[in-house]
């Protein structure tokens, strides 16, 4: 059944698949943003882990694409088509960073931190 779904989901057998993904192409592409980001570092805290462990230069233009997003939707308008064309929305920054977050990696620094008897960087609870 698994197989089946994927099958379902992979934008290169499926034309539904194929046709979201376009979709979602285009419309970020009309704001700017990438699609990671789109993830809330206050919904999910191993996304606001990996963002406090990415280099400075990575959060700034992120935070830069999400401040032009609010902004141009504020204004109700889109990037010049140019602008739009030049955007790479499945570009992914954040995916290996997250994978090394949810890995044993971070449990183990855990492990370690309670060992030598220091607080948690930051306890599992949605605020």
């Amino acid at each position: 059944m698994s197989s089946l779904l994927q099958s379902l989901l992979d934008p290169k057998k499926s034309w539904l698949a194929s046709l979201h993904m376009k979709t979602l192409t285009s419309r970020l592409s009309k704001y700017g943003l990438r699609y990671d980001d789109l993830y809330d570092p206050y919904y999910d805290l191993d996304i606001k882990e990996a963002l406090n462990r990415l280099p400075r230069e990575v959060v700034d233009a992120r935070n830069q694409r999400l401040k032009r997003a609010i902004d141009l939707s504020m204004k109700h308008e889109y990037l010049p088509e140019d602008l739009q064309k030049m955007q790479t929305p499945f570009r992914s920054y954040l995916q290996d960073m997250l994978a090394l977050v949810s890995s044993c990696t971070v449990e183990k620094e855990n492990a370690e931190r309670e060992a030598l008897g220091a607080l948690p960087l930051y306890q599992r609870t949605i605020p």
